[in-house]
């Protein structure tokens, strides 16, 4: 699909589950469970989806999912499904990995972040190994100083990767990798979370990252246990989605499986989830 001068196309790098209490905070389960049903241990079916983006010379990936090799304490407490086929994926849209220049980490939990890397004996390797990987300064330094409720979502030996192979490009605020292609900073969910609107006035795609995970996330209250600022994830999500209606912006949701994208309905103060779209058009 066309934003601009952008061609944008999505991919699944993984499956998982997450609790869904976690997922939805102060939300109670009797409502909650009415828009995902919970399995036996409470989890709720989560994606990992990535962008391929291509233009202005650039070929671009915007996250990359939760990677492989992960122990079997996790796996049992996430349900990782296929979570290592990242680079095939890409190939599949016709990029080898090797030809990607850019690598946006929106944030570096393991489900967005933990994927630049794959086993390579008893180390890691670089997924995309010419991409310059771009994180927010305020992010990186929050990985390794984390608080004890996050810590559990950095992979410490995998970020430190990037800074060892010399691709890791640090940025403060807001800021643009090419005209039409500019990052947003929200710091409610965890600081310096970067979040990429691409396109022009004719039509822009604005990719949710943590900030609206799923469509079911579009209604104020609903936020996450994750957020370290729950209350200013409310006040970040309230005026980028005002934006977004004003702009007729399409929001691309990076954890939710059955809705890739959608538009803004705005009834007074109220926002909901209107027209669905498929950004491939499948």
């Amino acid at each position: 699909m066309r934003f601009g001068e952008w061609d944008v196309r999505t991919c699944i790098a993984g499956r998982f589950g997450l609790d869904g209490g976690a997922m939805f905070g102060v939300v109670p389960k009797t409502m909650w469970e009415r828009l995902i049903a919970p399995d036996a241990y409470n989890r709720v079916p989560m994606v990992m989806r990535v962008l391929l983006v291509r233009g202005h010379g650039k070929t671009i990936v915007v996250d990359v999912g939760a990677g492989a090799g992960h122990s079997e304490k996790n796996r049992q407490i996430y349900a990782f499904e296929e979570t290592d086929h990242l680079g095939d994926s890409i190939r599949a849209l016709g990029v080898e990995p090797s030809a990607v220049t850019d690598v946006l980490l929106t944030h570096l939990h393991f489900d967005h972040g933990a994927g630049i890397v794959e086993p390579d004996g008893n180390d890691w390797r670089l997924l995309f190994p010419n991409a310059a990987h771009h994180v927010q300064h305020s992010q990186w330094r929050h990985a390794f100083a984390p608080t004890p409720r996050d810590k559990a979502s950095y992979y410490e030996d995998r970020m430190r990767v990037m800074e060892r192979d010399g691709v890791l490009r640090l940025h403060e605020g807001p800021w643009s990798l090419a005209p039409g292609f500019d990052l947003l900073v929200f710091d409610g969910h965890t600081p310096g979370q970067q979040l990429p609107v691409i396109g022009d006035e004719r039509a822009r795609l604005f990719f949710c990252g943590d900030l609206i995970p799923t469509h079911h996330h579009i209604p104020t209250p609903y936020v996450m246990s994750y957020d370290l600022f729950p209350v200013t994830v409310m006040d970040e999500k309230t005026s980028l989605l005002e934006r977004a209606s004003a702009g007729n912006w399409l929001l691309c949701f990076e954890h939710d499986a059955h809705v890739e994208a959608c538009r803004i309905q705005k009834d007074g103060r109220r926002f909901s989830t209107g027209e669905r779209v498929e950004i491939d058009g499948k």
